[in-house]
């Protein structure tokens, strides 16, 4: 693979160009040279939007459910086909969520929940066909903003952490729980709880010091740690498939305004109104942007801070929430901007930024990267997909691919849009739904051939289902599962390399140079107390 970059690169440093360019130009290079590469991503942008138009599957339970089917055949596909596949199922998961609030009013998945606002009183007024083509544009042109904040920001920042030691990193996975903890869930103690309950759980497993076994209860399939698969399904999927079978009833996503939707006038979204929505998609994106860097908050936050900013701002109030185009490219534009900024935490410093991130996780450790500062620095080649790809041309294959797949949930999108509402509104909800059981537990059960794997993801669905009925976090408490063993292991190496103990942590140097642990650890208490006291302000409102 380096001889084929190796033209690119003597082109790009005769221009004087920027070796960004170089890198993103290689992993076109990389991804056009894997057909099974192009084939996946092509049809990723498909899956991912008949699973977020779905109501209450999202992308992280359609990850979920395709992770193990892609480990098992990751020789055959190679590693950049697999993971090419599930990150392009994330972002247009999220913009699938827009079909089902538009057409159904009913959020395909939560970062859609702000879009239902204007987007269903479209529908009802006829004009679905554009509420459905402005939510495709946003949510490119929200995609794409964030992608490049990713492409440009991802190797910066890396080669900043590069320089971390175990301390800075066990502040860093600290924070990041503590932060994740205050601000994923309506309460800080709720959140906090939901992530120490993931912790607890990513303890389950071999001790990485003195080998002993820990919390297996005598159960062996529990002495290499708690399967990051079952686990996963059970909180994503079967959770949400007892939730649908305790609603059935409710579910209505045959009330499409069908005869309305067919006025060919309504359905296009013009070029006055395209330009009009310029300004408020830049400054949405940039909102999803920024919280899709900050480990936890995701898309859900994203689209209600846009909504309630462009909403704020509009000389025009009292239309929003009647069924306008702004309304609903504020909200898209922003939940997804998210998708490429929350891979940040995830490349830089190996702490996922999203749920999807954390899954993914799984997909990078099969193919033997580590997420982390080191991802982009020059390490021996892989053999992935009959290349041979260095870990930062992985990486850059990897974005390559997010640009293709936007292009192509774009076009999916824009012209099929109304034909995949229509065909999700006819499926009978009594057959699908028990479908996807069986099929989360077939999943389950191939990750690593075990019936106790297929109780693992029923005991966790139903935690799941309680998680989610009593407002705990699960987001929190699968990010926190996935960085307690990193946690463990930078605890641990920082108690080996210093001879102050826990001070190690609070001191501003160690091994004769600057640390940035007390830093990290300053940061994490300012979030919680900025937190505790907006809460408290909120709680205090209410009562007056």
């Amino acid at each position: 693979m380096q001889n084929q970059c190796a033209g690119l690169e003597e082109a790009f440093e005769s221009l004087g160009f920027l070796s960004i360019f170089f890198d993103i130009s290689c992993g076109f290079v990389i991804l056009f040279n894997d057909p099974f590469a192009i084939m996946f991503v092509v049809l990723a942008a498909f899956v991912g939007i008949v699973f977020g138009a779905l109501p209450g599957l999202t992308a992280a339970a359609a990850i979920a459910m395709m992770l193990p089917i892609l480990i098992a055949y990751n020789d055959e596909i190679g590693g950049l086909a697999g993971l090419a596949f599930l990150y392009v199922i994330g972002k247009s998961g999220r913009y699938g969520g827009s079909i089902a609030a538009i057409l159904f009013n009913t959020p395909g998945t939560a970062a859609s929940a702000a879009t239902m606002q204007d987007g269903y009183p479209m529908t009802q007024s006829g004009k679905a066909g554009k509420a459905l083509k402005t939510a495709t544009v946003a949510s490119v042109y929200g995609d794409y903003f964030g992608e490049i904040v990713l492409i440009f920001g991802a190797v910066w920042i890396a080669a900043f952490t590069r320089q971390f030691g175990p301390p800075e990193n066990f502040a860093i996975y600290l924070m990041a729980f503590v932060v994740i903890g205050s601000v994923v869930s309506d309460s800080i103690i709720k959140g906090i709880i939901s992530t120490l309950f993931g912790a607890v759980i990513g303890l389950i497993g071999e001790d990485i010091i003195t080998g002993q076994f820990k919390m297996t209860m005598g159960i062996d399939e529990l002495e290499s740690g708690m399967a990051l698969v079952p686990l996963l399904i059970g909180v994503f999927v079967i959770s949400e498939v007892i939730i649908q079978a305790e609603k059935a009833a409710k579910v209505k996503m045959t009330e499409m305004a069908r005869d309305k939707m067919d006025d060919p006038t309504a359905h296009y979204f013009t070029w006055g109104e395209f330009k009009r929505c310029i300004p408020l998609m830049f400054r949405s994106s940039i909102y999803g942007s920024l919280i899709g860097m900050m480990p936890g908050l995701g898309s859900s936050v994203a689209c209600f801070v846009a909504y309630g900013e462009e909403k704020r701002k509009s000389k025009k109030k009292d239309e929003w929430g009647t069924g306008i185009v702004e309304g609903i490219a504020a909200p898209e534009s922003a939940n997804n901007a998210v998708s490429g900024p929350s891979m940040i935490p995830l490349l830089t410093l190996g702490i996922p930024g999203s749920t999807i991130a954390a899954v993914l996780i799984g997909m990078f450790l099969v193919n033997g990267l580590q997420p982390g500062p080191t991802i982009f620095a020059s390490e021996p080649p892989l053999f992935m997909g009959g290349q041979l790809i260095s870990p930062r041309e992985f990486i850059f294959g990897i974005f390559a691919a997010g640009l293709i797949g936007i292009a192509c949930y774009a076009l999916i999108g824009y012209f099929a849009a109304p034909f995949i509402g229509r065909a999700i509104a006819l499926l009978p909800t009594q057959y699908l739904y028990p479908f996807i059981f069986m099929t989360a537990l077939a999943a389950s059960y191939s990750s690593r051939a075990s019936i106790w794997d297929v109780g693992f993801a029923l005991l966790f669905g139903v935690i799941g289902y309680a998680m989610r009925r009593t407002n705990f976090s699960a987001a929190a408490f699968i990010i926190a599962f996935v960085l307690t063993s990193s946690m463990e292991e930078a605890f641990r190496q920082s108690m080996i390399i210093s001879d102050k103990g826990f001070l190690v942590f609070t001191s501003f140097e160690y091994q004769g140079k600057f640390s940035y642990a007390p830093i990290f650890l300053m940061i994490g208490a300012a979030v919680v107390l900025f937190r505790a006291w907006t809460s408290y302000r909120a709680r205090k409102t209410d009562a007056t």
